[in-house]
């Protein structure tokens, strides 16, 4: 059976990402894994002082939970496979051990749009987990619905070394797990060249074949806004992206490409890896 992590602070932007996870796993038969990762509270004064003990704070946590728990069950009539998880430590170390046990087909996680805390240093839990997770990571902002499924996919493609990075298995799998059709974008400038284009693109259709891809060519010179636009105009509920090390939409952590898309993003984001 598939696997589902989704992991929540009890704030309204996980609470949304939850629902869109159980949704998810229902109508892909999975089972859902629902964390919660409890830090120790100390007060700052001259001498840091515990304010709970951690026997406190695992009460509290699986208390919550619990409510979490019967509240999921009771929206989806006892029929999804429910499994919560209270942990002391880091949500991004606890992600990548649960992870490593499960191996999900998603991790989810909700955005709320960047503070001015995360748009100077990009420490929000949901960045961290697509820099240092190798799973697919699934971006919900805040609102999202899951509605009626995913029925159409975006792939915001880059056209660079295709063959080499992109993870064809990966896109492939979740354009069949959904059903949905997939819509390839490229965000190009007037000087690319178009011998490169119709190269890459031709890789493209190759190998991803069994999800009978379609082809949008857009040029613009702001890369979110044009991802956004086509996102918006052309209805679709998924966008996949491949943070790269290097290039292009592939400078994650050093430029605001990817950033700007999964959280200013209106529909989910998926992050998948560098092949």
């Amino acid at each position: 059976m598939r696997t589902i992590i989704v992991a929540t602070d009890f704030s309204p932007a996980a609470h949304n990402a939850v629902n869109y996870a159980a949704d998810m796993a229902l109508a892909i038969q999975a089972q859902l894994v629902v964390l919660h990762v409890y830090q120790i509270p100390v007060a700052v004064t001259d001498t840091p002082l515990l304010m709970l003990s951690v026997d406190e704070l695992r009460d509290a946590a699986e208390e919550k939970l619990k409510t979490l728990y019967d509240g999921l069950v009771h929206i989806t009539s006892g029929q999804l496979p429910i499994t919560t998880v209270a942990r002391l430590g880091n949500t991004i170390d606890e992600l990548e051990e649960l992870a490593s046990n499960h191996q999900p087909f998603a991790i989810v996680l909700g955005t709320t749009g960047l503070s001015n805390f995360e748009a100077t240093l990009f420490g929000s839990t949901t960045a961290l987990a697509i820099k240092h997770l190798n799973w697919p990571v699934l971006a919900i902002p805040a609102g999202k619905e899951y509605g009626t499924g995913i029925k159409k996919i975006g792939f915001a493609c880059d056209f660079n070394n295709v063959r080499e990075t992109t993870p064809f298995a990966e896109i492939n799998n979740l354009v069949k797990t959904f059903g949905a059709s997939l819509h390839v974008v490229h965000i190009e400038k007037e000087s690319e060249e178009g011998q490169t284009k119709i190269k890459e693109s031709s890789i493209l259709k190759l190998w991803l074949e069994e999800s009978q891809p379609s082809f949008e060519f857009i040029t613009h010179d702001d890369i979110e806004d044009a991802i956004n636009e086509f996102a918006e105009n052309s209805n679709l509920d998924l966008l996949i992206v491949i943070p790269k090390k290097h290039s292009g939409l592939a400078a994650l952590f050093h430029k605001s490409n990817t950033r700007q898309l999964v959280f200013h993003s209106k529909i989910p984001v998926v992050c998948l890896h560098e092949e």
